[in-house]
């Protein structure tokens, strides 16, 4: 079975993935998306992008 990579992260799988209540996924995702807003780029309420999580969680890309 192939599985497909969302570019995105939502509340819900992040709560799942750090083991945070909901609430606190969503406050986690509202912190990078403002600052994504700061830089300019255009984001998705609810939602983070994957590498721009995955960069300033785990430290990739750096």
């Amino acid at each position: 079975m192939n599985t497909v990579k969302k570019n995105y992260v939502t509340a819900t799988e992040l709560s799942e993935t750090l083991g945070v209540s909901t609430g606190q996924a969503y406050k986690i995702i509202r912190r990078l998306n403002n600052e994504l807003d700061k830089k300019g780029f255009i984001t998705v309420s609810g939602k983070c992008p994957r590498r721009y999580l995955e960069e300033k969680w785990y430290g990739y890309g750096k």
